[in-house]
């Protein structure tokens, strides 16, 4: 019984460490620590985005050159050739 138990804890654990590690791979490429955009949203999310902070990505490796916004439901990956992402990040350095 105790081994029966001991067996299925350990799996249960191995499904949640698989999970976890996959979670939000658009943001975080496999292997990063630092969130990672391996794609990007060109439509306009202007209202979703928190703060009046941004980060710059490079493209370098599996991640594309992008515009990170803070949003409620995390980071967003926004294209940065797009208008509103252009609008957007003039309007944070002003303030």
């Amino acid at each position: 019984m105790t081994v029966k138990i001991l067996s299925i804890t350990l799996l249960l654990l191995s499904v949640c460490v698989c999970c976890h590690s996959s979670e939000d791979t658009r943001v975080r490429g496999p292997g990063s620590n630092r969130p990672c955009c391996v794609g990007v949203d060109k439509d306009n999310r202007t209202a979703e985005v928190v703060g009046e902070t941004y980060r710059e990505q490079a493209a370098r490796g599996h991640c594309v050159k992008a515009i990170i916004f803070n949003t409620k439901k995390g980071p967003l990956c926004a294209d940065p050739k797009a208008q509103w992402v252009k609008d957007l990040t003039a309007k944070m350095r002003k303030v």
